[in-house]
């Protein structure tokens, strides 16, 4: 009997309910991670480019510091939205 009950969590209300909201988990999933990969790229660029002509290294580095942080974020927040749209756990 588990067998069957099995076979048919994926169908009918259920099975439409895990396929909108993978797309959406997916879809915020990626966005996310896009977003936050822009600002790091952008913040490292911006660093670099202010500890070259300035030669304040703290600040360009402080900003890379801050930027990466945005990403890598933006990254746990994007795996955990297509975590939840694929309806795992852990």
């Amino acid at each position: 009997m588990d067998k069957l009950n099995s076979n048919n969590n994926n169908n009918g209300a259920e099975g439409a309910a895990k396929s909108v909201t993978s797309t959406i988990g997916n879809l915020a999933g990626g966005i996310s991670k896009t977003a936050g990969g822009v600002v790091g790229a952008a913040g490292r660029g911006l660093g670099e480019t202010i500890n070259s002509t300035t030669g304040t290294k703290a600040v360009g580095d402080g900003l890379q510091g801050v930027t990466d942080g945005i990403d890598n974020g933006s990254k746990s927040v994007g795996k955990g939205a297509e975590n939840a749209g694929q309806w795992k756990t852990s």
